[in-house]
């Protein structure tokens, strides 16, 4: 199987970048992962959405659509649980 291109959003961007380096290097290399296996064990889809799931990343969460047929995997959002799905 080929490996996916990830893309953050601007938005996932500027989220990113808000984070504690810490918590942030963890979500760097959580995002990494997904290029070889997009659908991780513990990964969800998210109801009312064709192709998007998201991740775990201790208290945070990474909210993410993949796109079989270009290879392609797009990081729409990065943020706390508490927050994400708002």
């Amino acid at each position: 199987m080929a490996s996916y291109n990830v893309e953050l959003t601007r938005t996932a961007e500027k989220q990113l970048r808000r984070i504690a380096k810490r918590d942030r290097n963890r979500l760097v290399e959580a995002i990494r992962g997904l290029a070889d296996r997009p659908r991780p064990h513990g990964a969800r889809k998210l109801q009312g959405y064709d192709d998007v799931y998201r991740i775990r990343v201790g208290q945070y969460r990474v909210v993410y659509e993949v796109f079989d047929d270009r290879v392609i995997l797009i990081v729409l959002k990065v943020g706390h649980r508490k927050d994400i799905y708002k």
